[in-house]
């Protein structure tokens, strides 16, 4: 069943990650350095390849590791995939080459291998001269003046006599290698786009093989529409066309004989291209509605139409067509096809984006399908400002208000570290961070959503610190008040060391005090400092040579009768007051007077009289240390017993420092129930 087949696959999976983890335990070592696998039976031949698979995507492999696939018996590859892993043409060739290859992704490979290395490499094994079927080198530096000839016999593509799909994208790809490329007896698909090939003559050469052309943005094209036309018109088997280009980084010059082809293509006879089923014009210019239509209503088997950026997506007969997909902005379903065909192209991409941005400004229903795409966008394009930008202001109107707690928690969790990632490498661009900011000031992700909670904030409080917008503040320390509350003892601790967190955190403590304002950004400062100090010692300390006690002073003293306020300030005290090395710093007798004023009102609310109590309790406990009047350690401890002792008549008599405690636990777990009993007898029990 398909539900069986699933639990294999993802049982399969677990067992691959766990040998990329115990590698080191598995293999043993070459003189070379290279790993060999100590023991190994015969592997499933499709294990194999999801092996190398898996050891790249978790970025492990490298000329040390790749070693393993050197025993081509036990470890046969068939479809291997090295795709940006930094492999050296050494170690490319004695790890890869001797195996009867089908497929190889050798795309954006680090390590200095090149694509001549690769071709040689290839064909120096004569079963992978017919075997392999499909090439990628897109990014690679081909290096194609260094193939030489081989015992007399030409070292080329087309050496590689089973090619059938070769894809060069992004490559220093030539006419002269097109031209060898071309010579391949079974090459039915080509992928030749961003290369600085001038002339597509040589594609005649493959006009009866060739099923797919993908040419986007052949910037050196040196060819009049008449030629291309002539050339495209010969093609018979051709059922996809990518001729689309970059209207992004384009003047109005660049591109015009290109633009003229598709006209003349577009308005063209039904005979030229007859088996086209797929045609991708996106960012051309000069693009008619009109020539839109008459190609489609001439073509009744076409399924695809890239039009994006043309301005000529809105012709009613591409939704008249059921099964015509459309890439183009005058819908919903033309901006999200575009996302999906266009993930690796950032120009369309960045394009898309903005489209989709506009479509859901006011949206109101959880679309966890676009939010996808929008992550997708992000992490094939990482260093893209320009994607990037775009992309979280999608993300912050896709999770809004409640449209977050309808996605899928993996979704989320993975969209928050790209945002994090976003953060870290853009850090001086306001409005990314902005808008980053703004999609993680939201509840149910600081809540309930797994993410590195750490790093994010480090990240806000790196961005808080430059920055002073009122509204930005307010949710910075929002965010960053409830991240600490969720930090684990190790990571509150390293966080703690920061004096800086304390320095800025303080500062806007102090801003909105100098004013009076009772606002969130207030209770969120002192929330956060509140829980920066719990049990840290080392923050503690850190808030007190900050100059922390003197204004937390002032701050009870402007802030009586404000119990939101009051009872943030007092339970950092009381952190503070669970220090006995500190103790000394609250020794001053106007804060304890205030203090215990605060115990005796029985208006203040509950909350407030718990903390102060605490503090005092707290203090009183090591008479040995008092340092104040003895006439005020008597106050405090009469008025512990005065308020904790219930209905002044227990069967024994405890020290107030005792009541409070007992009172204290009671407090707490009757209000919070028990999650909060290990905690709270934690910082009473030795009271007790």
């Amino acid at each position: 069943t398909e539900d069986f087949r699933t639990f294999i696959l993802a049982l399969s999976d677990l067992c691959l990650t766990q040998v990329c983890c115990s590698l080191d335990a598995l293999c043993s070592r070459r003189a070379d350095g290279s790993m060999c696998l100590s023991w190994a039976l015969l592997f499933p031949q499709e294990v194999v390849d999801q092996l190398l698979r898996k050891m790249g995507t978790k970025g492990i492999l490298n000329d040390t590791t790749v070693g393993i696939f050197r025993n081509c018996e036990e470890l046969r590859l068939r479809r291997a995939s090295i795709r940006f892993c930094p492999v050296s043409a050494e170690a490319f060739r004695l790890a890869l080459c001797p195996h009867r290859l089908q497929e190889l992704d050798a795309s954006w490979v680090s390590g200095g291998l090149t694509g001549a290395d690769i071709v040689s490499g290839l064909a120096s094994n004569l079963e992978c001269r017919s075997s392999l079927q499909r090439l990628s080198l897109n990014g690679l530096h081909l290096d194609w003046e260094s193939l030489m000839e081989d015992g007399g016999t030409h070292v080329g593509f087309s050496s590689l006599q089973g090619l059938r799909t070769l894809s060069l994208a992004n490559t220093d790809l030539t006419d002269a290698v097109l031209e060898d490329v071309c010579s391949l007896p079974q090459l039915e698909s080509l992928d030749i786009s961003c290369t600085v090939v001038s002339k597509l003559t040589a594609l005649l050469d493959c006009k009866s093989t060739l099923k797919s052309l993908i040419a986007h943005r052949l910037r050196q094209l040196d060819m009049s529409p008449t030629g291309l036309f002539f050339v495209f018109s010969q093609l018979h088997a051709l059922r996809h066309l990518d001729f689309s280009d970059d209207h992004i980084t384009s003047d109005d010059s660049d591109g015009r004989d290109g633009d003229e082809t598709v006209r003349q293509l577009l308005e063209g006879i039904p005979q030229v291209l007859p088996t086209l089923v797929s045609l991708d014009i996106s960012g051309r210019k000069r693009i008619t509605e009109a020539a839109v239509r008459a190609f489609v209503e001439a073509r009744a088997g076409l399924v695809f139409m890239g039009l994006l950026a043309t301005g000529a997506s809105s012709s009613d007969v591409l939704t008249s067509q059921k099964n015509l997909k459309v890439t183009g902005e005058a819908n919903e379903n033309q901006v999200c096809e575009a996302l999906r065909r266009y993930r690796d192209r950032e120009c369309f991409t960045r394009e898309a984006l903005i489209h989709l941005y506009n479509l859901i400004t006011d949206i109101d229903t959880p679309r966890p399908d676009m939010l996808k795409l929008v992550l997708g966008g992000m992490q094939s394009h990482p260093t893209s400002l320009h994607v990037h930008l775009v992309a979280t202001a999608c993300v912050f109107n896709l999770t809004t208000r409640d449209l977050a707690e309808a996605m899928p928690i993996s979704l989320l969790s993975s969209t928050v570290n790209q945002l994090l990632y976003a953060m870290k490498t853009f850090p001086n661009h306001q409005q990314v961070q902005k808008n980053c900011l703004l999609a993680l000031c939201s509840d149910y992700i600081l809540q309930d959503v797994p993410f590195d909670k750490y790093l994010a904030a480090m990240l806000v409080i790196n961005w808080l610190s430059r920055h002073e917008d009122p509204i930005l503040q307010r949710m910075a320390v929002a965010v960053i008040s409830i991240l600490v509350a969720k930090l684990s003892t190790e990571e509150t601790a390293q966080l703690s060391e920061d004096v800086s967190i304390m320095k800025q955190l303080l500062a806007i403590v102090q801003q909105k005090a100098m004013v009076g304002v009772v606002d969130s950004t207030l209770k969120f400062a002192l929330s956060a400092l509140w829980n920066l100090t719990d049990e840290m010692p080392t923050a503690a300390r850190n808030f007190i040579e900050c100059k922390g006690m003197e204004l937390y002073e002032e701050v009870l003293e402007s802030y009586y009768g404000e119990p939101s306020i009051e009872q943030k300030v007092l339970g950092l005290l009381n952190n503070i007051a669970e220090v006995e090395v500190l103790q000394d710093d609250l020794f001053e007798e106007n804060l304890l007077e205030h203090i215990l004023g605060l115990l005796q009102d029985s208006q203040v609310e509950v909350g407030v009289r718990y903390f102060a109590g605490g503090i005092l309790a707290q203090l009183a406990s090591r008479p040995e240390a008092w340092t104040l009047s003895a006439e005020l350690l008597t106050a405090i401890l009469k008025q512990l017993v005065c308020v904790f002792a219930f209905n002044n008549s227990p069967f024994f008599k405890p020290s107030g420092v005792q009541l409070w405690a007992v009172w204290a636990i009671h407090l707490v777990c009757s209000q919070n129930g028990k999650t909060h009993l290990e905690t709270t007898v934690g910082s009473t029990w030795v009271d007790l």
